[in-house]
């Protein structure tokens, strides 16, 4: 039976879920930087899990189906993610860099059909086998075991995942604490970053200890401005959800209890679709397989 949001968030095993799955998308940054910033923000989640659930949708019988500039626009801007012309340079940016291409045929026909290159399938198979394992740990099961012994399983739960996510408005829309970060240009990599180095045996009631963090290295890494990356941590530390303690020689970071409850709250939301859409294909992989036994 799959989990849900609030089965997620009552298990203490979660955070831990949380941590592993902050340092996965961590290092899938430190492997592939440019890729991995199409996850980096809120918007850009959204974007970059429609145009795959698209094309993954693709059915040759049908010339409407699949992904085009026109239909990703379309479902983007009926919910008011993005304006036309940031669809439109979104979808140019995947071109330019290779993360999409052409359907074989379609190079000079109107609309274009795009399809995910093979480094776009691999990042999103590796996004989500990370979030089956994040699954696993809190039960024990074999989610992400079971994912890479039916690869193909990928290509029917993303887009469920995308679309129930898509269209959840407390997915879609992240709280005001965690919107300050995740509405940031790569502000979902700082989130990531600093949940990956909590320490889980800090005894503070407030707050965990994230430790010292260089700004100008870190925002070097995740190619921002350091301005904008000490503008956006000032934000935060403003409403409460970050601080530094100056008892030591150097600042440590720390971030507060209170948002990541929120921050978990949030992200439970989007497990509970993903352990949703693993359940779905699994019962329909084991329908079909006994329908070709009777057969």
């Amino acid at each position: 039976m799959p989990l849900s949001a609030e089965n997620l968030v009552a298990d203490p095993r979660f955070m831990l879920g949380i941590r592993f799955h902050a340092g996965r998308m961590r290092s899938m940054f430190d492997a592939g930087p440019r890729l991995a910033r199409l996850l980096a923000s809120q918007q850009r989640w959204l974007l970059t899990q429609m145009a795959y659930a698209l094309s993954m949708e693709r059915d040759p019988a049908d010339s409407s189906s699949g992904l085009t500039a026109v239909r990703l626009t379309s479902e983007i801007t009926a919910l008011k993610v993005a304006s036309r012309n940031t669809v439109l340079s979104f979808v140019d940016e995947l071109f330019t860099y290779r993360f999409i291409v052409c359907e074989p045929g379609d190079e000079r026909k109107r609309p274009r059909h795009y399809e995910p290159s093979d480094i776009s399938h691999q990042a999103m198979f590796g996004w989500l086998w990370s979030n089956l394992c994040a699954l696993d740990i809190l039960d024990g099961s074999d989610r992400a075991a079971q994912l890479q012994a039916q690869p193909g399983w990928m290509r029917l739960m993303q887009p469920r995942i995308a679309r129930n996510c898509v269209g959840d408005p407390l997915w879609r829309e992240p709280p005001e604490q965690i919107g300050l970060f995740l509405w940031n240009d790569a502000g979902g990599l700082i989130v990531d970053h600093l949940m990956s180095r909590i320490d889980l045996e800090e005894t503070n009631p407030d707050r965990f200890l994230i430790g010292h963090i260089d700004s100008r290295a870190l925002a070097a890494d995740f190619m921002m401005s350091r301005t904008h990356m000490q503008r956006l941590f000032a934000k935060a530390a403003q409403q409460g959800c970050v601080g530094w303690d100056t008892g030591s020689k150097r600042p440590l970071l720390w971030i507060s209890r209170a948002f990541v409850r929120e921050y978990c709250h949030w992200q439970a939301i989007k497990f509970a679709y993903v352990d949703e859409a693993f359940h779905w294909v699994r019962a329909l992989s084991e329908e079909r397989t006994g329908k070709q036994q009777c057969s």
